[in-house]
């Protein structure tokens, strides 16, 4: 493999940013801050920013079973293209990844067929908690809960269930919080105001600002009857920043939250300029929610920034509120987004390394993955002020559509090396590479 310079970049890690050289040799970040050097290829990153590689603990990449939508390869080609060296895939395929040996097959699977680093989650259902007891910690990244019905058959609604869930799992739990029983309400409600199914511009109104605020504040309360480590992902109403704590993450805290790219870049506003694109579980809000999230993304009220990258095919996305299918492929463009609100002051680059890499090893415990440091593994991103416009029928994917296409960012990811290797230089893939299965402390 040989080694890399990477010459003047202004490097960001651990809140700070310094002008300075990084050596790679092999897997490994060999140096930091060396001097000029012989190398088998060296980069100038004079002007531009290199951080830790994203880990995006929140993708669905439809493999198995959906890859009409996604695969592993189309998904983390994408992923590579937008500075995410790390990706943690949820259990919603057919089939399921709700056993061990499902879970097991994943892994097999992704080795051969994955461009970046992976873990996967174990999905939770009414019936499987006997399964979860079993997982050994380090086995799997987390355990994913859905406390009301998202996409797939894996609502976990039984009192019973969840409570010995909360009490028994040997890890993370990360949770979709809606209530089931108040979206039904909803559903009823506005059927009979529509005189038949609502169109997607009551999609948010459905999936509304209380059903995602009663079930944060269950899971919450769950969490912390049975002292379990609870992580809740998509936070997407001001209401719910009440239930979390403005305190900086280490491994004592442990009711964690997770913001979205698509929560503080639209509102519900844009359902129809994007005919129905933006549509997602749970729902894009109003302007007062956006605003909220994008005040909170700089405080410890936010601990991580995950994607919930979630593709379908454009003709999924037809159809009304009830019908049109839920979710958005964000991989490309999620770090782009984040440098658009620095750019306008809601979030500083260290802050975007912090939320972007640094609590997400933190959070799950990742082995030298997620900070710019000697003896770390070389998953290393580099990006420069050049504006471009967003164009996601020009994308590797299956999909071919993007909620951001026509958008012009004024940021864009240049290099992305995973273990040493240069899966994107410049927007041109290594697809002969394969990323490695993160491990666990």
């Amino acid at each position: 493999m040989g080694t890399i310079l990477i010459k003047n970049a202004n490097i960001v890690n651990r809140g700070s940013i310094k002008k300075a050289s990084v050596l790679v040799k092999d897997n490994i970040i060999q140096s930091v801050g060396c001097t000029d050097t012989v190398a088998d290829r060296i980069i100038d990153a004079t002007g531009m920013y290199l951080l830790p590689g994203v880990i995006d603990d929140h993708v669905h990449f439809r493999d198995p079973g959906l890859t009409h939508k996604a695969t592993m390869a189309s998904e983390s080609r994408l992923a590579a293209l937008g500075g995410v060296t790390t990706i943690f895939d949820m259990p919603n395929t057919k089939p399921q990844t709700t056993t061990l040996q499902a879970l097991e097959d994943k892994f097999s699977y992704a080795s051969d067929n994955c461009l970046v680093n992976y873990s996967f989650y174990l999905g939770a259902t009414n019936d499987n908690i006997a399964e979860i007891e079993k997982l050994q910690t380090g086995q799997a990244c987390g355990v994913k809960l859905f406390m009301g019905s998202s996409t797939g058959n894996m609502l976990v609604d039984g009192k019973e269930s969840l409570n010995r869930l909360f009490s028994a799992s040997p890890v993370i739990i990360a949770a979709h919080c809606e209530d089931q029983q108040i979206i039904e309400q909803n559903i009823e409600r506005y059927k009979k105001e529509c005189q038949g199914e609502p169109s997607v511009e009551y999609h948010h109104l459905i999936r509304s600002i209380e059903a995602c605020y009663s079930s944060t504040s269950t899971a919450i309360e769950l969490a912390n009857n049975n002292n379990a480590r609870l992580h809740v992902m998509h936070v997407s109403t001001d209401k719910e920043l009440s239930l979390f704590e403005d305190k900086p993450l280490d491994r004592s805290k442990k009711i964690t939250a997770e913001f979205c790219p698509h929560h503080l870049f639209f509102t519900d506003k844009d359902m129809a300029a994007t005919h129905g694109g933006i549509k997602c579980n749970p729902a894009i809000k109003g302007e007062e929610c956006r605003k909220a999230l994008r005040t909170a993304l700089s405080t410890n009220k936010c601990d991580v920034v995950g994607t919930d990258h979630a593709p379908h095919i454009w003709s999924e996305k037809q159809g009304g509120a009830l019908t049109a299918a839920s979710g958005m492929p964000l991989l490309p463009y999620s770090l782009n987004v984040m440098f658009e609100l620095m750019d306008m002051g809601y979030i500083s680059v260290t802050q975007i390394v912090e939320k972007m890499a640094h609590n997400q090893a933190t959070l799950f415990g990742i082995q030298k993955r997620g900070f710019i440091e000697p003896g770390y593994f070389a998953d290393l991103v580099l990006v420069a002020k050049e504006s471009f416009t967003a164009d996601g029928a020009n994308l590797p994917s299956i999909c071919k559509w993007s909620p951001f296409t026509g958008h012009k960012f004024d940021w864009n990811i240049k290099y992305t090396l995973v273990n040493g290797n240069i899966i994107n230089n410049c927007g041109v893939l290594n697809t002969d590479y394969r990323g490695q299965r993160v491990k666990f402390e």
